[in-house]
């Protein structure tokens, strides 16, 4: 799933749009409600709704994360990343299905991302108190 040339709602999504002085959303002005609500429109505009089972989203995440994860295959810590320049474009277009694929999985499953994401800072807070943690990188159960 590539965002490149495609139409998200009214907005074109990509390298296209940038060299047709279309306004992108960024994050500082756009809320995880309306990028859902675009996602909603988008996928019901092409009935893609009868695919997204809680259960192939979440496939669909691990296929895209993977997607993402294979532009920095066989990168070295200390060396480019990716390690490929050409892949380097690419980059922003799997973060971009991977978060598509999340926000479709949190809609399917009922999930406020925003509230989810408060409660796991919160545990992590407790989990990993900063004046045992701090610059470590063992697990809670580990230290």
């Amino acid at each position: 799933m590539s965002l490149r040339g495609t139409i998200l709602g009214s907005m074109q999504v990509g390298p296209a749009a940038i060299t047709q002085g279309i306004h992108m959303l960024t994050d500082d002005s756009t809320t995880i409600s309306e990028l859902r609500h675009r996602l909603r429109t988008f996928n019901a505009a092409r009935d893609w709704g009868q695919y997204h089972s809680q259960r192939n989203l979440a496939m669909a995440l691990s296929v895209e994360a993977g997607e993402l994860l294979e532009l920095f295959l066989w990168s070295a810590d200390d060396g480019p990343q990716p390690p490929v320049i050409t892949r380097k474009p690419r980059v922003a277009e799997e973060i971009a299905d991977v978060a598509i694929c999340l926000l479709n999985l949190c809609e399917h499953a009922g999930v406020d991302l925003a509230a989810a994401m408060e409660a796991k800072i919160a545990a992590n807070a407790d989990r990993y108190p900063v004046e045992k943690v701090r610059g470590r990188l063992e697990k809670h159960d580990e230290y």
